[in-house]
């Protein structure tokens, strides 16, 4: 069945008026909204209190009085002290004075100092060559048997592969005894020392002759340091 409408009824000619109506109450709405805000947001610059002017305090700047230190005492006077001796006091102004004058027969006894004048001595001559060459006990086979025992590679020396020859001189006294005995050509210093303490330790030698007499020999050893 058909439903029908009259021409009142019917709404749907009056839709855009309707919509027009709507948004102008949404327009009006809005705008309140926008007003009532804004007028809560004001602040009423009169109403606000004045600054407050804050005074600063001064404080007042106090110097300490200077402590004087208390003046030095006076110095003690000085009193003299005079001493009255009686005029009746004899003074004895007599000077015992020895009688220093001297005539032409006076006569002096000088006495005699003794001199003794000290003899130089003499310096014993060091010879280099002489008619016997000191010599080692045993010989020259013994001499190198005895530094090949008796030195000892440092061990600096050997962590450094250090190897070469020292070469030491020394005296041969009258008695045979080896003295002064230094580097005639350094290489280095552990095995130059090591070198010294071996020549020092030497037994006495057979004292170098000149003349049908012991004599000071100079002599000169070789020492080798070889790495085995």
């Amino acid at each position: 069945m058909e439903i029908k409408k009259t021409p009142k009824a019917d709404l749907e000619n009056k839709k855009g008026l309707f919509t027009e109506i709507g948004l102008a109450i949404v327009l009006g709405v809005v705008l309140a909204a926008f007003e009532w805000t804004s007028q809560n947001d004001q602040i009423n610059v009169n109403d606000m209190p004045e600054e407050v002017a804050v005074e600063e305090e001064i404080v007042p700047i106090t110097k300490m009085d200077e402590i004087k230190p208390p003046p030095p005492p006076p110095p003690p006077k000085m009193v003299d002290v005079i001493n009255i001796v009686d005029d009746q006091t004899e003074i004895n102004d007599e000077l015992d004075l020895l009688d220093s004058e001297m005539d032409e027969d006076t006569e002096i006894e000088y006495q005699e100092i003794e001199v003794k004048e000290e003899e130089p001595v003499e310096e014993e001559e060091v010879f280099l060559i002489v008619e016997k060459m000191p010599q080692f006990p045993g010989g020259e086979e013994a001499l190198r048997k005895y530094l090949a025992q008796s030195v000892k590679y440092p061990v600096i020396a050997q962590e450094n592969g250090i190897q070469g020859r020292v070469f030491v001189s020394f005296v041969v006294n009258k008695n045979g005894e080896v003295t002064n005995v230094k580097v005639a050509r350094p290489f280095d210093p552990n095995l130059d020392k090591e070198a010294v303490r071996v020549v020092q330790s030497m037994p006495k030698w057979e004292a170098g002759m000149q003349r049908g007499k012991a004599v000071k020999v100079s002599y000169t050893v070789p020492i080798n340091f070889v790495l085995q």
